[in-house]
């Protein structure tokens, strides 16, 4: 018989790689489970495992976070449900192009999912959550958001939005009962990169990580009340530093004057 529920959990992407394996330790956790994704049947074989594992509850909600009748029935989901406690914006696909070669109209859907769907979901999950007093959100990023010149430009540019947007709901949603945290994984077996065309076994075997221990670690980084999860960091030290640089820019970011450098004249 499974134990008392914790709530339910809501997953996107959630019928193969990261996103099945969030929702397979979640249920383990004690979560009840709304599984987002486009493959419906994938969705269902996953439900009934973890029905037939966990005993828990598992309710499928199929949909493509990239149409907006489908967003908005996912949106209607996290505003009316008030057993949803969790939300991991997981859903989201890469692109393996140079800006200047790449196809506009890929380009825009990966956008709308990667971005647009993320902020939608983020929005209403932070009213939601702050109305009830409770509730968590992960956002998986990249490590691209802070190492994008090793990649394209414009899926490292929507790995960078997800982790400043983190950022900002943590101040945003300071003392609303609300935890917040984005997840940077390297490089990870899951088929994202079948899909865009890449090649995950092209690439050092020592860079890649599995799923499920990326999303262990992701796990451990939450429950030790991380912001910022880098499954592969070793030295949680060495993030303190690179956020401590950046708030010492803080102060001279914006003010009334130029600085110096850009004064100089050339001698008369």
């Amino acid at each position: 018989m499974a134990s008392k529920s914790k709530g339910k959990a809501l997953v996107t992407g959630a019928s193969t790689g990261i996103g099945a394996v969030y929702a397979d330790r979640l249920a383990k956790r004690g979560y009840d489970l709304v599984i987002v994704a486009r493959n419906e049947k994938q969705l269902n074989d996953l439900a009934a495992r973890l029905k037939s594992d966990t005993g828990r509850n598992v309710e499928v909600l199929t949909a493509d976070l990239s149409r907006e009748a489908d967003l908005k029935r996912v949106e209607t989901k996290l505003a009316t449900d008030p057993e949803i406690a969790l939300l991991v914006n997981n859903a989201g696909i890469y692109a393996n192009a140079k800006l200047a070669e790449h196809d506009l109209q890929a380009i825009d859907g990966m956008i709308r999912l990667n971005i647009l769907a993320v902020t939608h979901l983020a929005s209403v999950a932070a009213k939601a959550f702050s109305d009830r007093r409770r509730g968590t959100i992960v956002n998986i990023a990249s490590v691209l958001a802070v190492a994008p010149e090793i990649s394209n430009a414009t899926y490292a540019g929507t790995k960078a939005y997800v982790l400043a947007l983190t950022q900002t709901m943590n101040v945003e949603l300071a003392g609303a009962g609300v935890t917040v945290q984005a997840v940077l994984p390297g490089a990870t077996r899951t088929e994202i990169w079948e899909r865009s065309g890449g090649d995950i076994d092209a690439l050092p075997a020592e860079i890649v990580m599995d799923a499920g221990e990326m999303v262990d670690a992701a796990l451990a980084g939450l429950d030790q009340g991380e912001l910022v999860t880098i499954p592969s960091l070793p030295d949680a030290a060495d993030w303190k530093r690179f956020e401590d640089a950046r708030a010492a820019l803080r102060p001279n970011l914006s003010l009334q004057n130029a600085a110096a450098r850009y004064k100089q004249r050339s001698a008369a």
